[in-house]
């Protein structure tokens, strides 16, 4: 039984979202929170300074225009201050109209009052900040105490005799000196710009919140419930085998290529297991035969050795089949051992092979087999060497199986012939037999594991031969398939074309008739 340790994925899944989440937000706020009020601070400020810079060359005017007309016309100091606070107080009320600050023009003379001031509360004057203005000119704009002040001098030419428009000394009003444009303004409106920032970004935050957690609550359910199909369809499979139910996923994700993943596995099992059982099957089948004549007929030697009466004409007999029986023994181990590299995935060398004397060396092997069953083994020798790519060995492997099964299935007084040749960008090696051949159902089956074709022949097999050969071709770059042919069978091996270091192809003859 699979027991689950530890936090399940469903939570894990939930936790890592909302804190992916809950960190996105956290950093965004400081990002952006903590800079917003100075930047907004330093743009107020900058707004205000340039509007009172902007606004200083108008005021100078209009004060020009003004104290002249005031003297031309000669009155008094006190109609000629009311004259220009009258005068300054349009272009002030549009400077605090445009920039929402208090608007002050006053005598650089200390302690004097204002000439103009847009506050109809009467509140004081920033004297401090306005002699600190005039004491460092560089420093005319003022932050402090949630407010910007802005001191802009106003520069009045002195042949306007202003000191002429002096005023009884009661009155703390003086134009002695130079006259200053102030505008103040306080900063509420950047504190409540940054709060309402601060709720909504607080508000979105928690909705995102809550969105991540409905949203992680239905990822990791549907996950889990999916995984937990998988989980319970592969414990199934664990107990039940390979026909417990295949499991089915339709989802294009990761869980939906498991859930396919899985299902090709049962299939390959199953397929896997069902070879197995044929191979047991067949290999029982198979081997009690050639085992229970070969005990048979050494039992029959023990006792007539035993007895004294052998009887050596039957004793040549019975030992030639028990040699038959023996040599289907040795293709047997041969076959699996060779089906045992084939799974182990064992690499082969990649070189060029000369295929006309490897045939004809393969051939050699079969000569005695050949003669033994009135068949006439062929191997015309091509026009030219005839090269091709793949692992020596290997190669040879692959003839021995086409010449064996070719050996097997042909009939007494026929020919099997071995073709070696160039064809398009293959070599190949071709090997015909005239024996009933391969029925059109079977011409795929046969090159599976533990698969024989139908039609009846003198010798059974194992069904791995083909298999084998067409695994080995394929694992060099090249490929085993049946070709048709006018009667029997036609096998053909073909492998990538590779001439030795300094070799060049020669001209071959057209391909035989064996090619398709």
């Amino acid at each position: 039984m699979i027991r689950r340790r530890g936090f399940g994925l469903r939570p894990r899944l939930l936790a890592a979202l909302v804190f992916t989440s809950a960190v996105t937000l956290a950093v965004a706020a400081l990002a952006l929170l903590p800079p917003l009020q100075n930047k907004l601070t330093d743009q107020a400020a900058k707004d205000l300074e340039n509007a009172t810079t902007a606004d200083a060359p108008l005021f100078d005017r209009d004060i020009r225009v003004s104290l002249k007309r005031s003297l031309d016309e000669r009155k008094t100091p006190e109609e000629r201050l009311s004259d220009l606070g009258r005068d300054i107080a349009s272009r002030a009320f549009r400077l605090r109209l445009r920039t929402d600050a208090r608007v002050i023009v006053a005598s650089s003379v200390p302690d004097a009052l204002p000439i103009f001031d847009t506050s109809v509360a009467g509140s004081g004057i920033p004297r401090n900040e306005i002699l600190s203005a005039i004491s460092n000119p560089v420093a005319r704009t003022i932050r402090g105490d949630n407010q910007v002040i802005v001191v802009q001098p106003i520069d009045v030419p002195d042949s306007l005799a202003l000191n002429r428009l002096r005023v009884a000394p009661t009155d703390r009003t003086d134009l002695s000196g130079d006259f200053l444009l102030v505008t103040q303004k306080p900063l509420t409106d950047v504190s409540t710009a940054v709060r309402q920032v601060r709720n909504a970004f607080a508000a979105a935050a928690a909705v995102g919140l809550l969105v991540a957690v409905l949203l992680g609550i239905a990822l990791a359910t549907g996950i889990g419930r999916r995984l937990a199909r998988l989980r319970a369809a592969a414990v199934r499979v664990a107990e039940e085998g390979t026909d417990a139910p295949t499991p089915r996923d339709d989802g294009r994700d990761e869980v939906g290529d498991l859930a396919r993943a899985l299902a090709t596995m049962q299939r390959e099992l199953r397929r896997q297991e069902s070879a197995r059982r044929a191979f047991v099957a067949t290999a029982s089948h198979e081997l009690r035969t050639p085992l229970t004549s070969l005990q048979g007929t050494i039992e029959l030697l023990e006792e007539d050795l035993r007895h004294g009466d052998l009887d050596q004409e039957d004793a040549r007999l019975q030992v030639l089949g028990a040699q038959r029986e023996l040599r289907r023994l040795a293709r047997l181990a041969s076959e699996l051992l060779d089906l045992s590299r084939l799974d182990a995935d064992v690499s082969l060398r990649a070189e060029p092979v000369e295929l006309g004397e490897l045939c004809r060396a393969v051939a050699a092997e079969f000569e005695l087999r050949a003669a033994e069953g009135d068949v006439d083994l062929e191997v015309p020798a091509p026009p030219g060497p005839c090269w091709g790519r793949g692992d020596p060995s290997a190669v040879a492997r692959v003839v021995r199986i086409l010449l064996d099964n070719a050996l097997r299935h042909a009939p007494g007084s026929s020919t099997v012939r071995v073709l070696p040749a160039y064809h398009g960008e293959n070599a190949t090696v071709g090997v015909e037999d005239d024996g009933p051949g391969v029925i059109p159902d079977d011409r795929e089956r046969i090159f599976e594991r533990f698969e024989r074709g139908s039609a009846p022949s003198g010798e059974s097999g194992f069904g791995l031969g083909l298999a084998i050969g067409r695994e080995l071709a394929r694992k060099m770059g090249g490929e085993l398939r049946l070709t048709d042919a006018p009667s029997g069978a036609s096998f053909v091996l073909e492998l990538p074309i590779e001439l030795p270091a300094g070799s060049h192809p020669e001209p071959q003859a057209a391909p035989t008739p064996y090619m398709s």
